[in-house]
């Protein structure tokens, strides 16, 4: 099991908040965000870098300003939220190292891809607190993740080079001609088998889906054992993502780091829509947020 070192420490301190948990706002998304904030086809073509890098800048100013982290790409966002002083000296940055999108092989596996000449060196260069990088497991069918392994393989060990925190996530994912049915029952023992994935390449922190119950939270909490993992949102609605943070937390969780299920209702591209929406909606939900997350530090603390 892979430790951290004094400087990723120091990285992963930064990226939690007071009570010791991690509370990031993922806003990396770029062709996902394009759909909600548009209304047609052609208004989602219509939508370029730099107008989603205005809407990265508000969601930050809005609503990252009151978590201790957020997770920007560096396609739209970074350099530019850093270089205009739109991230606040007191909130930390992760930069994504994922592109948006996969290739797909003849056997419908699913290639991850990584956005060109994004590395730790360039992440330090700017001004990240560290990395992520995010790979598609099918972990149930080992000759589909030999390409992606090697990517987190690679990343691994760039940003251990470095001397800088990365946090690893994976996603999963339903195989051609698979039933929705056979997926969803699937589903606990791919989170599980994908965690150990990632766990015996090196990671560590980790971002994973909702392992789908309290069970599957401990068995993989005990896996990680002192390597820190965060349940992402996964686009849920606010309300269904409150209990599952209350359960993965429960449970030996360290943290959220979440996108779509606190803003995806408040973007716009009325700009001033979007402050507002921001400001009445989802700071209340990361406050719900991070409600959850303090009692249950408390309560840890409390135990030891």
């Amino acid at each position: 099991m892979s430790s951290m070192t004094t400087a990723e420490s120091r990285g992963y301190q930064q990226i939690c908040g007071d009570d010791g948990a991690m509370m990031v706002v993922a806003a990396d998304q770029r062709g996902g965000m394009r759909k909600i904030m548009a209304a047609s086809p052609s208004e989602e073509s219509a939508i370029t870098e730099a107008m989603l890098g205005e809407t990265k800048a508000d969601l930050t100013t809005h609503l990252a300003s009151q978590a201790s982290c957020i997770l920007l790409d560096p396609v739209c966002a970074v350099p530019g939220i850093v270089d205009r002083a739109v991230l606040g000296r007191n909130t930390a940055l992760l930069i994504g190292l994922d592109a948006s999108g996969f290739d797909t092989t003849p056997d419908g596996y699913r290639l991850s891809r990584l956005v060109p000449g994004i590395d730790a060196r360039k992440v330090r260069a700017l001004g990240g607190t560290g990395g992520k990088i995010m790979v598609y497991l099918r972990a149930d069918r080992p000759d589909a993740n030999v390409e992606n392994v090697r990517i987190l393989e690679r990343c691994i060990a760039d940003f251990a080079a470095e001397d800088l925190l990365l946090v690893v996530e994976f996603l999963t994912y339903e195989l051609p001609g698979e039933s929705k049915d056979a997926y969803k029952a699937a589903f606990p023992g791919l989170i599980e088998a994908g965690t150990r994935i990632c766990l015996d390449v090196g990671s560590k922190v980790l971002k994973l889906p909702y392992p789908g119950g309290a069970a599957t939270c401990a068995r993989v909490t005990a896996m990680c054992k002192d390597v820190p993992w965060a349940v992402l949102s996964a686009g849920v609605d606010h309300e269904t993502f409150l209990g599952q943070v209350e359960i993965a937390m429960a449970n030996g969780a360290s943290g959220v780091i979440a996108g779509r299920a606190l803003w995806k209702d408040c973007i716009s591209l009325d700009r001033s829509v979007t402050r507002e929406r921001l400001t009445t909606i989802a700071v209340p939900r990361l406050r719900q947020i991070q409600a959850i997350l303090a009692r249950h530090r408390s309560a840890r603390a409390e135990a030891a």
